[in-house]
């Protein structure tokens, strides 16, 4: 075969496993292959054509931007074409797109309008005299799918344009979304429903704008954002891309507020580190960031390609979801004795990074995915969440797949394994005796929240666990700096300084100890509350079921782990021991400085950027010693935004709001002043 035949073939094979995927994708509304698989499939063949131009026919995927739409709408023809953006993948993707457009207009620097790239699916609004004539969807460019009965549910969608004197005729270009709180929610009913459950909130908005039945597309709470415009008849909107978001935001339709006029190569650059930044504190999903030339004048000088615009480019995020093989499933054993069942998977880059495992969450979890030992499945990973299979492509699964069975044993110490009646996870009854469980209760109780013993980390823990000699909590406040310099990696200045870690964390507050000891469902917050309520341990150790339901957030479940923990014998000797070893805290008589009464109360502070002396753990530790609340995002619940160098999207957004803003001799100089208040 010659080389011209093999290119030949090849190009050949690109276009069909692509139209096949765009066919899942568009048509059934059923995809198979994680977005990062199809822009390499694309940009092969992109790339074949790019060099062999004779390669390239009428019908390629390269020379149309979607699918045909569904035979179950009527068309709906654009007037001006909706095109995709070309793709950036790097830093030098970017800067290559930044050289091409400065040299097509003879220019040192220019001015790009900077916006999120969302995933969802795009739509295409007619108005007509300010009311809205039709919706569609992208469909092969030139023509999609009609689906202005089902637009005309989607409450942010405007029906009618607030303006005394609307353009005649204006096509709007956006994105309609599933927002991640809604896309959980709907998830959920599809399970108490024993219905199928969506992969992505993208997946499910399209499915839920392709209803044929517009009441059943009511049911799934949509959003639009409005990007920008097609055709329009009437005075100009703006000689800028962001003049025209402007004005359409003044007809009341959604505009995003994250988009940011940058100049040149390092203002889009930041841009993207900026959104990267904040990217999972987001309520929506996004995969990239846009860049547009910002003046109009200079788009149209820049025109088209066949299938996208030059004056246009799409910045994506590395690849969150990928595929991979399920090689075997292991059972890890956590702090409180659960089991989780982990895939251990054949090596994949995904999220920025090289995953070889995957949670799995529960025994139950395996079975409702139908998740066996040999499958080929998504995996997701989003920052820096463990990351989880999404998916199985059973239609890969290979003869010889193995079903998943839990233990009945302990993996680790051998002991009974049993799950409890209305609960999800399986759980070892060996308890400290259990090396794991031991392991990982030494870690929590020395971690920074808890009472931050630096230099106390995981291979250490390992070895004085393995070693015999950490048998309890209480066990770490005897070492010697003798006993610890013979470990491995330790010599006699890093024995000193752990030594000298141990012998600080004795001084610490109730709250922090309560939390160190790992009480199950108990997290920071109840345990700052039953330090508050109680004021001393002793008051806690006596309380029963009915006293500490008076506590804030504690249910009769929380509780009865509460009660269990503090009923346990051995658990009151680790304690004993503990405070025989020097451990102290100042208490209070109880209910002495309950919640509500502290100076920060119901206060709702959001950190970002990098303070100059404090670190967030001290910040967040005086703000809440105070009563206050740290949240990761900014809201219009928000009190204050205490910024920092590098403070990003954070700050914006409070601007935007209107939240006070407070550097760090501002958030000292108000928790000094609130702390002048608190009873004594």
């Amino acid at each position: 075969m010659s080389d011209a035949q093999s290119l030949a073939r090849r190009a050949e094979a690109l276009r069909q496993e692509i139209n096949s995927h765009n066919y899942r994708y568009y048509v059934l509304d059923a995809p198979t292959l994680p977005d990062a698989d199809y822009d390499r499939l694309f940009r092969a063949l992109q790339q074949l054509e790019e060099a062999h131009p004779d390669l390239i026919c009428v019908d390629s995927p390269t020379q149309r931007v979607g699918a045909p739409p569904s035979n179950a709408f009527s068309a709906a023809k654009h007037r001006v074409p909706m095109l995709s953006l070309n793709n950036a993948f790097s830093n030098e993707d970017v800067e290559a797109f930044d050289h091409r457009v400065r040299e097509a207009l003879g220019l040192e620097e220019v001015e790009y309008f900077c916006e999120l790239k969302f995933d969802g699916l795009a739509i295409s609004l007619t108005y007509e005299h300010g009311m809205l004539a039709r919706g569609a969807t992208r469909g092969d460019g030139s023509k999609g799918e009609d689906v202005t009965a089902n637009i005309r549910t989607i409450k942010s969608i405007p029906l009618r344009l607030v303006d005394p004197a609307p353009p005649a005729l204006l096509e709007v270009r956006g994105e309609v979304i599933m927002v991640k709180k809604d896309f959980q929610a709907l998830n959920q009913r599809q399970r108490e429903a024993g219905e199928k459950e969506f992969v992505n909130p993208r997946n499910a908005a399209a499915g839920a704008l392709r209803q044929l039945d517009p009441r059943m597309t009511e049911k799934r709470p949509l959003r639009f954002f409005a990007y920008g415009i097609g055709a329009s008849e009437g005075p100009a909107l703006g000689e800028s891309h962001a003049a025209i978001l402007q004005r359409l935001a003044d007809f009341t339709l959604p505009v995003n507020s994250y988009g940011s006029v940058r100049l040149g190569l390092a203002g889009v650059l930041n841009f993207y580190r900026e959104i990267a930044a904040a990217r999972h504190e987001l309520p929506y999903e996004i995969d990239g960031v846009v860049y547009k030339v910002n003046r109009l004048e200079q788009q149209n000088r820049l025109g088209f390609v066949s299938r996208a615009p030059r004056f246009a480019i799409a910045h994506k995020f590395p690849a969150e979801e990928a595929l991979t093989e399920v090689v075997d499933i292991n059972v890890q054993v956590g702090r409180t004795g659960a089991l989780t069942p982990v895939a251990r998977l054949k090596p994949v880059f995904v999220g920025g990074v090289t995953v070889t495992n995957a949670t799995l969450h529960n025994e139950d979890e395996v079975r409702r995915k139908d998740i066996r030992i040999g499958d080929t499945v998504t995996v997701r990973r989003a920052g820096d969440v463990i990351p989880e299979v999404v998916n199985v492509l059973h239609e890969r699964r290979p003869d010889n797949a193995r079903e998943f069975v839990m233990p009945n044993r302990c993996p680790v110490c051998g002991s009974h394994v049993s799950r409890a009646e209305g609960e999800a996870a399986s759980r070892c009854s060996g308890g400290l005796f259990c090396s794991a469980q031991r392991k990982q209760a030494i870690l929590h109780f020395a971690s920074r929240r808890a009472l931050d013993i630096e230099g106390l980390g995981d291979k250490l823990v390992e070895q004085l666990v393995d070693g015999n000699h950490v048998r309890s909590l209480a066990d770490i406040y005897a070492l010697s700096a003798d006993q610890l310099e013979v470990l491995e990696r330790m010599g006699k200045k890093s024995a000193a300084n752990l030594v000298s870690g141990i012998e600080h964390s004795k001084q610490t507050t109730l709250a922090r100890f309560i939390y160190g000891l790992g009480v199950r469902n108990v997290g920071e917050a109840t345990a700052r509350d039953l330090a508050h309520h109680f004021g001393g341990l002793r008051a806690l150790l006596d309380a029963d079921l009915q006293a500490l339901q008076e506590v804030s957030d504690v249910g009769p479940v929380v509780a009865e782990s509460i009660l269990e923990f503090f009923h346990e014998p051995h658990n009151v000797e680790v304690i004993e021991a503990l405070r025989q070893h020097g451990v102290v805290w100042s208490e209070s008589a109880p209910g002495f400085i309950a919640a509500p009464t502290l100076p920060l109360a119901g206060k709702t502070f959001v950190l970002t950027g990098t303070l100059p002396n404090l670190t967030r753990d001290d910040a967040q530790l005086q703000i809440e010693t105070l009563g206050g609340k740290v949240a990761g995002s900014v809201s219009k619940k928000t009190d204050y935004v205490v910024v920092g160098e590098e403070a990003g999207s954070k700050l914006a957004k409070a601007q935007e709001l209107g939240i006070s803003i407070l550097d760090e001799i501002g958030l000292l100089a108000l928790l000094d002043k609130k702390s002048e208040r608190e009873p004594s």
